[in-house]
């Protein structure tokens, strides 16, 4: 496998992962909706889930930019 295919492999790794993490919040939203602290803890997991992955695909990006400039 390439560089260039694994990177596009990682970055839909992430895109899967995000799209699922949506789905979770998704069905959970029912029972969370219920309670304030329940829907502030979802929404803030599931950002955070969403950030962290974005940030490891963003660290990806970076060091593939930087080898190609080598």
């Amino acid at each position: 496998m390439t560089r260039s295919s694994l990177h596009l492999l990682k970055g839909t790794g992430y895109l899967i992962s995000t799209v699922s993490v949506a789905l979770l919040a998704i069905a959970s939203w029912d029972n969370a909706s219920k309670s304030p602290l329940l829907i502030a803890c979802l929404l803030g997991g599931a950002a955070s889930s969403v950030i962290g992955m974005f940030c490891r695909w963003l660290s990806y990006e970076i060091e593939k930019r930087q080898e190609e400039r080598r």
